[in-house]
């Protein structure tokens, strides 16, 4: 299997928590592929937001979280390579060829992954991450009228292919509040407002395509991306896990997701 599913613990809650990005792991089939010593250590991947929200199932939110990189399949892209946004920042393909700087990731340098490869990749790495989303997302609704999913995202402090200032240390995505209803939205908000860290929302991230795609609160299914810097849960250098700043911004999470509860409940 492409991804790890970790139950919720004690009282369920209705909230599904999903992390795409964590994955460093290549399929046999692919690995060899990539270049050494990109793959060694994939760039582009949300290093430990896995770890940083381990505490989820604790409180009763299943949790699902990638194995594979990015590199093999972007599982927050459209599958049909629809761009997410037209604004001019450089946007990784559905099957990426290079880093978010441009550098090639594959041995042969290749433009682009040809397509009968990427219906592959669909077929054996993305489809069943957003299969297992939606049965999971369909059992928690039907077990309490509604349901969350949380998808969870850092970056580094600065990316200036996307934009030339430092991102702020927070941003809440909600595909300008078409995928949650505006009580969750606001929720979620005000506990990040009181969190002490800088926060913006929708911008320069809306939500990914998950986001977008299972966010449906006119069917009480609402979807919520947080994209954080990762200087908030790691060190200066954006390479290692700070269990110091970590353990604060759980703190945050825990009360945004307490607060959420007792909304959705």
């Amino acid at each position: 299997m492409n991804f790890s599913v970790i139950s919720a613990q004690g009282t369920e809650a209705p909230i599904l928590v999903s992390v795409p990005h964590c994955g460093m792991e290549f399929p046999d089939e692919l690995k060899d592929q990539y270049h050494p010593r990109l793959a060694n250590a994939p760039d582009d991947t949300d290093w430990f937001v896995h770890q940083l929200y381990d505490f989820a199932p604790a409180m009763g939110m299943m949790m699902i979280a990638a194995k594979y990189s990015r590199w093999v399949i972007d599982l927050n892209r459209n599958p049909q390579s629809k761009p997410l946004y037209s604004d001019g920042r450089i946007i990784t393909e559905l099957c990426p060829t290079t880093t978010f700087l441009g550098e090639p990731i594959y041995r042969d340098a290749r433009k682009q992954v040809d397509q009968a490869e990427v219906n592959h990749r669909l077929k054996n790495y993305f489809y069943p991450y957003h299969n297992a989303i939606e049965e999971h997302l369909t059992r928690l609704k039907n077990k309490f009228g509604q349901v969350l999913l949380w998808d969870c995202h850092s970056i580094r402090q600065t990316v200036r292919t996307i934009q030339k200032e430092k991102f702020p240390d927070l941003i809440l995505g909600d595909a300008d509040g078409t995928s949650a209803s505006p009580g969750l939205i606001e929720t979620t908000l005000r506990a990040l407002d009181r969190s002490g860290y800088s926060v913006s929302h929708n911008h320069p991230f809306k939500g990914g395509y998950i986001t977008r795609h299972f966010g449906m609160p006119i069917e009480n299914i609402h979807a919520l991306q947080l994209e954080m810097t990762k200087v908030n849960y790691m060190d200066d250098s954006e390479t290692k896990y700070d269990p110091s700043r970590a353990n604060k911004m759980r703190e945050v999470l825990r009360r945004v997701f307490s607060n959420l509860i007792e909304h959705l409940a």
